[in-house]
Formats: structure tokens, C-alpha cells, sequence
């Protein structure tokens, strides 16, 4: 665990960038453009729907409904990235998090996190697509932990949880510091927390088919104090999802999803190659994790590779749903209450001033069917063939 309180490189504070503003034409003149050329050639017709999808649109009077995909939301302004192989849409005062991140085929966009289906400022953050996690990761004990000879009093933070859960980060509004058409930098000034003081930024950034997550958090309280960052994305899910993320044990966790023992992982949850995700609820925090996972979608010959520097990911799969969630984290649950606290368990001890960052990355790649077929090829990723010493989330985790 790394503490990243040396020097950081931070771009210039600025605005948003003028030049990055895409013009938004008329519905009524851009659907008969499209309309135009649709009648003229299907071959064309895919060129200018991707020629338009590949223009983000950013935050400003009139344009959140386009950039959200949404009509008559515009009480929600969203900052769309868009390159050749992805499309990424972000909601800075919805938590700084995310409402579509999708993967484009042939001129179409198909979903690698679940959609939401309505934006509004009034929605259920839980119905995003993903949003960040600190200065902790789901619920702390009690409400409360001791650290440094002292009660640290974490309060509630959602009225219908009956735990402090996910930190302050998305609930919260962020500032979009600057953007451009591949990326945005996002801040979060909570200084007057308690007892979590700090300042954060929020980097989404597109690298061809790649997406980067870089969570950076700055302790700004007078007090040291256990800190722990991650991502909760909500993925999407089909009959078809497997996953492979191998991790040697987990924290098995109570009716009120607090762990209550560490064990082995066992056979049909270690996920050493893609497996399908368990029918049943699991919302239980997993460890010693390599940091590299894999999502695959066969139906649609579809992959997700996620990196991210962090020991730690917990997995929730809430039966019946059209998602499931990878988070990766740094810690496991109600890390601060575990024997030997936060600091034993992944959390990192921040003085003030000092900070903590960490990146997480998604990259979407069509499965090849000649790899799929034969898994020593390279980018087979062990699909088809699985060992035969394998056996056979209330609110998101």
C-alpha cells in the first residue's frame, strides 16, 4: 500500500476548455441530416451516426438532455466522452458519477456498465452506473471506530441505511475542473467534513478502448485519520456473464452485511478462469486479490479486463437483476472495527496534507471466435476450458 504524498503532478486550474465545446445542431436539422444520408446509403448512414457519437457534448444551457441520451432531464448536466471505441457519460453533481459507459459495434453503442434508464437529480445513486468510493468503501460498524486514542463518530449519511455506507464522495456535488473531448478532471472541496476532511479529485479518462479511473484524496482535517478509495460499478448481466478474478479468501458477511470471519475461498467462488457468476446473493468483501479481473459476455463475444492497484474487491450479485457489481477497493468491509483497524487491513493512515491515490481501468475488447475456440491462443483468456479442480448484495454492496 502506497501512499502518494509525494509529489503529484496536477494540471493547471482552469475552466472548461472552450475549444472542447461541441456546437449542438437542432434536433429537427440533425435528424433530417441523418435521415438524408440514411436514405442515400446504409454504409453512410453508419459512418455519420458514428461521426456524431464520436463528438462529446459538454455541460451547458440546453445540452444535458442530448448528452445523457435523455429527454426532459434537463435538471442534470453531463459531460460525454467519445472516441472510436468508446462512449462515456458523467454526472458531476450526481456524486461525480457515471450514466452510461458503452462500447461501440458496428455504429451501435452496446452497454458494458447497466444504463440508467431516467437521470435526474432526484434519483437513487445507486441507480448510476457507477460512482466513486471514499474516504471509505461500504458500511462501518456502529457508526463509529477507535483510532489513535480517540471515538471517531461516523454519522449516517442515508436515511434509509441504518450504517454510515460508501463515504461522502457520491453523495456529493463535483466540479468539473476541465475537460476535453477524451477526458475530464473532477473536484470535490469537503474540508469541512467531520470527521473526514479532505479534497478529492475524480479523473475519467478515454485511452482508445480504455477507460481510467484515478481517485486521488487529500487528508486536509487536523487529525490522522485510516482512509480507503474504490469505484462501485454496476455491470451488465446476462445469462452468459463469467467472470475471472482469482482471489485466495474472503470476509464472510452477517444478516447486516458486516463481515464476520475470514475463510479460504471456496472452489466455486475462486474464479481462478471465467465462471459463471453464482445464482444465489453474494455481497461479501474478497481478498488478496491480484488486481486484474476479466468480465466476459459471450452472448454478445464480448470482454472487460479491469486493472486497478488494490488488494481487494467485493462482489455483489443480487438474484433476478440485470447487473451485478465488481467493485474494486482497497479495503475490505467495515475495515476500521477489523482486529488491528483500518491500517492492518488496506486502509491507508493519512496525516494532513497527505494523500492517497488510486486508478482503476476497464478495457472492452471483442473476443475473437478463433480465440474463443482454441484458449492457448493469445487474448483467449481461458474461456472455453475450465479446471476440473474448480468447483462447480438490501442495497448494492
Amino acid at each position: 500500500m502506497s501512499v502518494a504524498n509525494s509529489a503529484v503532478r496536477r494540471s493547471p486550474r482552469s475552466t472548461l476548455n472552450p475549444a472542447a465545446s461541441a456546437s449542438v445542431p437542432s434536433g429537427a436539422s440533425s435528424a433530417s441530416a441523418v435521415s438524408a444520408v440514411s436514405a442515400a446509403s446504409p454504409a453512410a448512414a453508419r459512418r455519420a451516426r458514428l461521426e456524431a457519437a464520436t463528438h462529446p457534448v459538454m455541460p451547458g444551457p440546453s445540452t444535458s438532455a442530448v448528452a445523457i441520451g435523455a429527454v426532459g432531464t434537463s435538471d442534470v448536466s453531463c459531460v460525454t466522452l467519445a472516441n472510436a471505441y468508446l462512449r462515456l457519460d458523467v454526472a458531476p453533481q450526481l456524486g461525480g458519477g457515471i450514466t452510461r459507459f458503452d462500447w461501440r459495434s458496428e455504429g451501435a453503442l452496446e452497454p458494458v456498465f447497466r444504463r440508467c434508464e431516467r437521470v435526474s437529480a432526484r434519483m437513487d445513486p445507486n441507480e448510476l452506473a457507477c460512482y466513486p468510493l471514499l474516504p471509505y468503501s461500504n458500511r462501518i460498524g456502529e457508526g463509529r471506530f477507535h483510532f489513535g486514542g480517540r471515538d471517531v463518530e461516523v454519522p449516517r449519511n442515508r436515511a434509509s441505511e441504518p450504517l454510515p455506507i460508501h463515504g461522502d464522495g457520491w453523495l456529493a456535488h463535483w466540479a468539473v475542473e476541465e475537460a476535453d473531448r477524451e477526458r475530464v478532471r473532477l473536484v470535490l472541496d469537503h474540508s469541512g467534513g467531520d470527521p473526514y476532511a479532505y479534497r478529492a479529485e475524480l479523473t475519467y479518462a478515454l485511452d482508445g478502448a480504455t477507460l481510467v479511473m484515478t481517485l486521488e484524496v487529500e487528508n486536509t482535517g487536523r487529525e490522522a485519520l485510516p482512509f480507503g478509495l474504490g469505484v462501485h460499478p454496476f455491470l451488465a448481466r446476462d445469462t452468459s456473464t463469467e467472470l475471472s478474478a482469482p482471489a485466495s479468501g474472503l470476509w464472510l458477511s452477517g444478516a447486516d452485511w458486516l463481515p464476520v470471519r475470514h475463510v479460504p475461498a471456496p472452489p466455486a467462488w475462486q474464479f481462478g478462469v471465467a465462471y459463471p457468476l453464482p445464482a444465489q446473493m453474494v455481497n461479501h468483501a474478497f481478498s488478496g486479490w491480484s488486481g486484474r479481473a476479466a468480465v466476459v459476455w459471450e452472448r454478445r463475444r464480448l470482454s472487460l479486463s479491469i486493472c486497478a492497484n488494490t488488494d481487494y474487491y467485493v462482489l455483489y450479485t443480487p438474484p433476478g437483476e440485470r447487473f451485478f457489481c465488481f467493485e474494486p477497493v482497497d479495503h475490505p468491509i467495515n475495515a476500521v472495527n477489523l482486529e488491528g483497524g483500518g491500517g492492518a487491513h488496506g486502509m491507508t493512515v493519512l496525516g494532513h496534507g497527505e494523500r492517497l491515490v488510486r486508478t482503476f481501468s476497464f478495457t472492452v475488447e471483442r473476443m475473437d471466435m478463433r480465440a474463443a475456440a482454441n484458449p492457448r491462443r493469445p487474448g483467449a483468456r481461458g474461456l472455453r476450458r475450465r479446471s476440473p479442480r474448480r468447483g462447480s448484495a438490501s442495497q448494492a454492496g
